[in-house]
């Protein structure tokens, strides 16, 4: 790298928050907390398939495609290149913000590249999961696959398309007589009602739609904080994840700077992992607890999805699978959450290996037939059974928390910086 490249990239600060497992993680209440110290946040990949909880004053505030640094007065907020987004759901949701005092005038910028997301991809979306049958990958139908499909096949509308209507609706009207005459469609698209619905869509989003690239590389420049916000989870990535039972975009670090459209450059990478492990959907999950206790967690937690409300599947944290988001994403430092939701076990299990047809293998299986085969090999830790959620140091959590929270860290060669105790904004022990 020459001296140029080095002084630009110690110019500003890029901190991104990245799921390290099936997402879920709860990386929005940690993005809540930076977003307060941060100038710009943005978004790099997924869609409004992704839900961020937080719990501000002890009301519920999900956010599906809004970056979190909306509920933050002074952090500008982008939604990147990298995107597919639904209009009129980003729409919706500004306006529930809108009601709780929250202004998005010069606060929020789109990127003229990012991908349209349509009804119509959600109608395929569940066309294709139909087909599946019993062997469907358990999308949440939000039309994410579709969209992005569009996008590799150059066929998609872009939010910079709506700047110059006449030509958008033109391109919209082709689009939707194609999708109007596939076999199997529910219903067929009423294509002057959908563009009367993108031309007042278009005028709301007046002034918010511009190169949102420019935007952050300028920031950067001027030695601007900027949080790049992760959606789903490591293992949900296109090319890493437990494939085909992964999202359709990627969802790991390496994604930050096409998905925004800025230079390779240092980057405080922060990963987030549960104290135990989720994930959503059909795929692959050796550490699954299908039992009472596995329940028990699902209960405790709240294991059901923001976005869909679907049950998660529970079990034991998987330290293999975290150890290989963590590299992929150069994690430098964690925040587990929802340590409190185990606050009442005795024993607290944690897989520390994979085998494979009996032998020991050190990464995760690149086809799904045999990440289907692996045996988690265990590990057994003492729990603390004692209320954790007043903790709001490390140092105050319970002694066999601690000693849960060092062996995560020794395993990962990683420190856990951040541990999640409650489902309050201040539920934060560091």
């Amino acid at each position: 790298m020459n001296s140029n490249q080095n002084s630009a990239s110690a110019a500003g600060k890029l901190t991104a928050v990245l799921g390290l497992n099936w997402g879920d993680e709860g990386k929005g209440k940690l993005v809540d907390i930076l977003a307060g110290k941060m100038q710009f946040v943005a978004r790099f990949g997924g869609g409004a398939n992704a839900g961020h909880t937080i719990v501000v004053d002890g009301q519920k505030v999900v956010l599906h495609q809004l970056p979190s640094g909306v509920l933050h007065p002074q952090t500008k907020n982008v939604i990147g290149n990298g995107c597919v987004v639904h209009l009129p759901t980003l729409i919706d949701e500004m306006a529930e913000l809108e009601k709780l005092g929250v202004k998005f005038v010069d606060r929020l910028f789109l990127s003229d590249r990012a991908t349209i997301l349509f009804d119509f991809h959600k109608e395929l979306d569940g066309l294709a999961e139909a087909k599946l049958g019993d062997k469907k990958i358990g999308t949440t139908k939000r039309g994410i696959g579709p969209a992005y499909s569009d996008r590799v096949n150059r066929r998609s509308l872009r939010m910079g398309d709506l700047l110059n209507f006449e030509t958008f609706a033109v391109k919209l009207r082709a689009r939707l007589e194609e999708i109007n005459s596939i076999e199997g469609m529910p219903f067929k698209f009423n294509i002057e009602r959908e563009i009367t619905l993108y031309e007042d869509l278009a005028e709301r989003l007046e002034g918010m739609i511009c190169d949102t690239s420019e935007i952050l590389q300028n920031a950067l420049a001027d030695g601007k904080t900027v949080l790049a916000e992760g959606a789903q989870g490591s293992l949900l990535d296109v090319d890493f994840g437990t494939f085909p039972f992964v999202t359709s975009s990627t969802t790991t670090a390496g994604n930050i700077f096409s998905g925004l459209g800025i230079a390779p450059q240092n980057l405080n990478s922060i990963g987030v992992a549960k104290a135990y492990t989720t994930r959503v959907g059909a795929g692959p999950f050796p550490t699954e607890l299908t039992n009472e206790l596995g329940e028990k967690i699902r209960q405790i937690g709240a294991e059901f999805g923001a976005t869909t409300g679907r049950p998660r599947r529970c079990g034991w944290m998987d330290l293999v699978a975290t150890r290989f988001a963590a590299r992929l994403n150069g994690t430098n430092a964690i925040n587990l959450t929802k340590l409190d939701v185990l606050n009442d076990l005795p024993e607290i299990q944690v897989c520390t290996k994979y085998l494979l047809d009996g032998e020991e293998i050190s990464s995760l299986p690149a086809t799904i037939e045999d990440y289907e085969k692996v045996e988690p090999i265990f590990e057994t830790l003492l729990g603390w059974q004692a209320d954790t959620s007043a903790a709001r140091k490390i140092s105050d959590l319970p002694k066999n928390a601690q000693k849960y929270i060092q062996f995560i860290e020794k395993f990962l060669g990683i420190p856990v910086r951040w541990v999640g105790v409650g489902v309050e904004r201040s539920a934060m022990a560091e």
